[in-house]
């Protein structure tokens, strides 16, 4: 098979990318390498010969006529995320992200398989409202509480992906399969997640130790389940044309508890400083995997504690641009 990547060079997409090449797959890689780097990674997949690594601006409708189009499978990861990403150009966070997956649709052509990552931030609204259960299945109803809010400009983003995906795909006699991805973590995923943003923290001796909306629960994902699962959703013909939930729902976990196991994990015991959650960051997310367990059988295998020692072990070694965080994150704020 060849696989076409878009967004590969970012935290999920790289990961997919080295696991389509563990399983024998070429790989076209594409991106405009804004958030993901062109690292030592991706210089040791080039040397497979297996991977081809593009720079492009997905926005561009130019871009799209140099992709090979001798692919099978395509992966659309590329999009603008992140809480602080959202709240200071919410414009910019829609035109990309709405753009990239028209022009997409646009370039698809007969015979295609394609996966288009989104978002369980589409359920905020209704989770806020008290309208949608926690586990969430997929087949509640999603609201937007209000257009204007530039928090929401994501979960828009990735709604109007989903539908141009689902409708032209169809129309262009293509299947999709719609991800929508619950607070995945692990390694080289950037500073500003609740994991790495708390150890990275912890490391540099933050004391008091702050933590937001301690009495909040989340439920993760290590990146290696999140990529097992849509591995398992591209190889199922049952899954064409559906939307299904990627995440982990075997262990909800109060903020308070991840601090606190971040924190032994890192070896250090700080005085903590609670303080209130973020405006407009819900409780409660956990998603209902039935729909993934039955198409797939998937079942997680990597538990909160091994999961986060891992995601630990690799941000000891790195460094960031601009070093670890001083402020709250944007997963803190909403986005875990």
């Amino acid at each position: 098979m060849r696989a076409l990547v878009l967004g590969g060079a970012g935290f999920i997409g790289l990961h997919l990318v080295e696991r389509l090449v563990a399983d024998g797959h070429d790989v076209v890689l594409v991106d405009d390498f804004s958030r993901g780097r062109d690292d030592e990674r991706i210089a040791a997949l080039r040397r497979t010969g297996a991977v081809d690594v593009r720079s492009a601006d997905l926005t561009a409708p130019t871009a799209w006529p140099a992709l090979p189009r001798d692919v099978d499978h395509v992966y659309l990861l590329a999009a603008v995320v992140g809480v602080r990403n959202v709240e200071a150009d919410p414009a910019r966070v829609l035109r990309v992200n709405t753009l990239t997956a028209a022009h997409l649709v646009d370039w698809l052509h007969p015979g295609l398989r394609v996966f288009f990552s989104s978002t369980s931030e589409v359920y905020a609204g209704g989770v806020d409202a008290g309208l949608v259960p926690v586990p969430t299945p997929e087949d509640v109803p999603v609201m937007i509480a209000d257009v204007a809010s530039p928090r929401l400009a994501y979960a828009i983003s990735k709604l109007t992906g989903e539908a141009l995906l689902l409708h032209g795909a169809r129309a262009r006699g293509c299947s999709t399969v719609i991800g929508r991805f619950h607070n995945v973590y692990g390694p080289r995923m950037g500073a500003d997640h609740v994991i790495p943003e708390m150890a990275l923290r912890a490391m540099a001796g933050e004391d008091p130790f702050r933590i937001w909306g301690a009495d909040q629960f989340r439920a993760f994902c290590h990146v290696d389940d999140a990529v097992e699962a849509v591995v398992r959703l591209m190889a199922t013909p049952a899954a064409d044309g559906r939307i299904v939930h990627i995440g982990n729902d075997s262990e909800q976990t109060n903020i308070g508890d991840l601090a606190k196991l971040v924190l032994r994990l890192t070896g250090v015991a700080p005085a903590v400083r609670h303080l209130p959650a973020p405006s407009r960051s819900v409780h409660r997310r956990c998603p209902d995997l039935g729909a993934l367990r039955r198409l797939t059988g998937f079942e997680p295998s990597v538990p909160l504690e091994e999961g986060v020692r891992r995601t630990l072990d690799w941000y000891r070694t790195w460094r960031g641009p601009a070093g670890p965080p001083s402020t709250v994150s944007e997963d803190v704020a909403g986005g875990r």
